[in-house]
């Protein structure tokens, strides 16, 4: 016992490098660079083999950048290179977490809940017939949900293959490039989409061997449950694409969002966690006495200490000799912890590219932020997803619809619709500022009246929507001119 408290010696061992799970904790040693050198090495020995020689024949050694102390700090790039693709299982496990999953569908979602209008490559609306068609296979395959589904499945994985299903004729369909002819009448039948580890990547000589190539680096082909499918059949949706000399470690794919930033929902989850723990430690109570006589006292002392555990809490009495003891609390400060956990978030949001006002339904704590300019960044990475990812799997499916319902197909294109609807507040004011406008127009003798009652018909906000197109349509039949139906309605005739 009276061995408590005195201090052991240090048992000799080798020292130890400090670890912990977070990459920035990595150890860092000599051979930290040679590490680097690895991870380079396996990326290029990745890289597949060409028709007469490989890549490393084809005077490609210059990618091969082995560190020197002088040029690259090696611990540094060891540190980068360690955070190299983690495989799509890993990914898959990832996306169960409340914040990853919800960083990698929100987007998804946002893009694709306010629909879109197929139009035609002119922007002219398409006639009824095509416009029918359309609507009806979008609503019997339902595509809203696949392209939702493209993109939050894509951001978990980083490559997401889309395949529309044709049945043809022709047992090397898939294996051709797509061609519009083979599709026969009612042959289209919906899209599938595939997890990226049941597909291969195959790549032909042009694709391997000429960095001039268009298609240099991407699969010509992919084998999906024994089926080769030419890429033109596909669509294939990634995000951030990786350099050349990586792309063989990620498989052909883009770097998934879960990939990067797990390691920042880790950290986030771990400064959330600590907030209930500071609470119910926050009180540091120390207790003096006289060492020698409670070492002494042996288990009487202990069990005098388990008392007085036992009343220390806020509805109990603390006991002590008035004379031999001595009581202090330490008190840990909880001000601004609510600013830490909330900014370890806005982190996790910031790699995600999502704002935090979206990501976790809350205000910005710590920068100082209103949110607008976030919510207008947010709206701006929507938009690249609909243009670059989301248009041409349409323009496929809509050119797959009426090639499949035997009608001579229009080249269509898609018109999205406003990410944000305005409330019927914010529909007035618009409104009112539009006619006070015309009101200034008119008084000046810019426009007339005429023009004014136009513009509102064919405003479909206005709340006048194709006032009157029917006395219009009669006048037109009657052969008058713009002219005369205008003066017509000056004179109060019509």
């Amino acid at each position: 016992m009276f061995n408590w408290f005195k201090r052991k010696a240090p048992a000799k061992e080798a020292a130890r490098e400090p670890h912990t799970i977070f990459s920035t904790h990595l150890p860092v040693s000599r051979d930290a660079g040679q590490r680097y050198a690895a991870h380079m090495e396996q990326a290029i020995r990745m890289m597949p083999e060409v028709v007469g020689g490989t890549m490393d024949e084809a005077d490609y050694s210059a990618l091969k950048l082995t560190p020197t102390p002088t040029v690259t700090n090696g611990a540094l790039m060891d540190w980068y290179a360690s955070q190299s693709f983690i495989g799509w299982q890993a990914c898959a496990l990832l996306a169960q977490h409340w914040l990853i999953d919800k960083a990698c569908s929100m987007p998804a979602r946002d893009a694709t809940r306010n629909g879109w209008d197929a139009v035609t490559v002119d922007g002219d609306e398409l006639d009824d017939e095509s416009a029918k068609i359309l609507k009806k296979y979008d609503k019997k395959y339902r595509v809203k949900w696949q392209a939702e589904q493209m993109v939050r499945m894509g951001r978990i994985f980083g490559i997401r293959m889309a395949i529309f299903k044709v049945n043809s004729t022709d047992p090397e369909y898939y294996k051709k490039p797509f061609n519009p002819d083979g599709v026969e009448p009612g042959s289209y039948k919906g899209i599938s989409q595939v997890d990226p580890y049941w597909c291969a990547p195959l790549l032909d000589a042009a694709a391997t061997s000429d960095p001039g190539n268009i298609h240099f680096y991407e699969p010509t082909f992919w084998i999906i449950g024994g089926v080769t499918y030419h890429r033109s059949h596909l669509h294939i949706f990634r995000t951030a694409e990786p350099p050349d000399v990586l792309k063989p470690m990620y498989m052909y794919g883009g770097i998934p969002v879960a990939q990067q930033i797990m390691e920042r929902v880790y950290a986030a989850e771990r400064v959330a966690n600590e907030g209930p723990l500071l609470a119910m430690s926050k009180r540091t109570n120390v207790w003096l006495t006289n060492m020698s006589a409670f070492q002494m006292a042996g288990d009487e002392a202990l069990q005098k200490m388990q008392q007085w555990i036992a009343f220390r809490d806020n509805f109990g009495i603390k006991i002590g000799d008035k004379e031999a003891d001595d009581f202090k609390q330490f008190e840990t400060s909880l001000a601004d912890l609510d600013a830490v956990i909330m900014n370890q978030f806005q982190i996790v949001a910031a790699a995600a590219r999502v704002p935090a006002t979206k990501l976790l339904g809350t205000s910005p704590k710590g920068f100082n932020a209103t949110g607008e300019y976030e919510e207008a960044s947010y709206h701006e990475e929507l938009e690249s997803i609909q243009e670059h990812d989301l248009t041409p799997f349409l323009e496929r499916h809509h050119l797959l619809s009426m090639l499949s319902e035997g009608k001579e197909p229009v080249e269509t294109t898609v018109s999205w619709r406003p990410l944000d609807a305005p409330t019927a507040k914010e529909l007035a004011e618009t409104n009112l500022v539009k006619a006070q406008t015309d009101v200034q127009l008119v008084q000046s003798g810019g426009i007339q009246s005429s023009d004014v009652l136009k513009r509102v018909a064919q405003d479909p906000d206005s709340g006048y929507f194709q006032l009157g197109q029917d006395s219009d349509d009669a006048l037109a039949e009657l052969g008058l001119s713009d002219a005369a139906i205008g003066a017509a309605r000056e004179l109060g005739i019509v």
